[in-house]
């Protein structure tokens, strides 16, 4: 048992400092001119405070021995040597509710007092914490959600369509080598985890295991094995895309465990061949795979008002229906087996990506 321990602590799994170095969360940090200005705030604020309470209770202080007589000069003088500790003794409490006072409210004001004068340090040990803490919620909430290997042009790109479709950046995880990739990722509001993904450790640390997809988007095929041979290890029941820059290793990573796999070489090759040989059709391919704008191709449930109407009555309402999906089993266009719509039925359409009227995520059937 104290060997599995010793091992589990070396893989980092229950390391938080170790969690910490490689999962970055996405943050919103402030500038320099507003951390020191809220500092500078927060003392003068306590400063004021304590001076009040000094100058509304000014007959229960003594000045050198001279009970009461005490003014804002005199109060904002106190305030500032008590709240400093340098505490001169000129000025003190002599009434037993100041010195009350002074217990329950000037101590706390000290300590906020001193943790702005030593705010480097102490911002330094909580922003660790914090994101020990963060690091920690995270990992233990996050499920179902979706893993880019790869974060290049190939990563980028499905990271921007996903976020268009209408996922939330909180479900989307990045895996990179690459400290900028995981600090661009951030900056999309994505969660990233620095470290080699071909490591079993490092996709534990994106919660792989529970995972619902994965996208392997690594810039070389036999890297691209090797992680997806990890990842459907982990996540037996998860959706693995990979991309292979040649269609001979499409094969080899099917094999793998990988669900899809698309050649890029191969389809780049051939939309350019496209654009050359049918400009217009290679002008409608371009736009189907600009998620951003014109056409798109979507997969989705079937709405209430389409439960019983044929396919050919959606083509009517603006949307071209490419396949529909009953029981796993994909009926494509060209076929003529479904004539009716069922609940349950899933449509592949292209449609337009502004005014198609069911937003990121149509509502299904009930």
């Amino acid at each position: 048992m104290a060997d599995k321990w010793r091992l589990r602590t070396l893989a980092g799994e229950d390391d938080p400092e170790a969690l910490t170095a490689r999962i970055k969360l996405p943050s919103r940090p402030w500038s320099p001119f507003r951390n020191i200005l809220v500092r500078v705030l927060i003392a003068v604020g306590a400063l004021v405070v304590a001076a009040a309470i000094v100058y509304l209770e000014g007959d229960c202080y003594a000045d050198r021995g001279d009970v009461g007589g005490i003014t804002w000069v005199d109060a904002f003088y106190y305030a500032t040597v008590s709240l400093s500790t340098t505490g001169y003794g000129d000025i003190v409490p002599v009434c037993e509710s100041a010195r009350v006072v002074n217990i329950l409210v000037i101590t706390p004001l000290r300590f906020i007092f001193l943790i702005v004068l030593v705010g480097t340090t102490i911002e330094v040990l909580t922003k660790k914490t914090r994101t020990e803490i963060r690091t920690t919620r995270w990992r233990q909430r996050v499920e179902d959600h979706t893993v880019i290997v790869g974060f290049g042009v190939k990563g980028r790109s499905a990271a921007r369509m996903l976020l268009d479709s209408g996922m939330s950046p909180l479900s989307i995880v990045v895996v990179s080598t690459d400290k900028a990739a995981v600090q661009d990722a951030n900056r999309m509001g994505l969660a990233g985890v620095l470290g080699d993904a071909r490591r079993e450790d490092i996709l534990r640390d994106a919660a792989t295991e529970r995972a619902s997809k994965i996208i392997v988007a690594t810039d070389e095929d036999d890297t691209s094995v090797l992680v997806t041979l990890t990842a459907r290890r982990l996540a037996p029941k998860a959706e693995i895309v990979a991309a292979a820059r040649e269609a001979a290793n499409a094969q080899i990573l099917r094999q793998s465990g990988a669900t899809s796999v698309i050649p890029t070489a191969e389809s780049a090759g051939h939309l350019m061949a496209l654009s050359l040989l049918s400009p217009v059709a290679g002008t409608l391919m371009e736009d189907l795979l600009d998620s951003g704008r014109g056409l798109e191709v979507v997969q989705r449930d079937i709405t209430k008002e389409e439960l019983g109407v044929s396919p050919a009555e959606v083509d009517a309402t603006g949307q071209i229906v490419l396949a529909v999906i009953r029981d796993d089993v994909v009926h494509r266009f060209d076929t003529s087996d479904i004539r009716i719509l069922q609940k349950g039925d899933q449509l592949v359409v292209i449609r337009h990506t502004e005014g198609n009227g069911y937003g990121a995520t149509p509502p299904p059937a009930s």
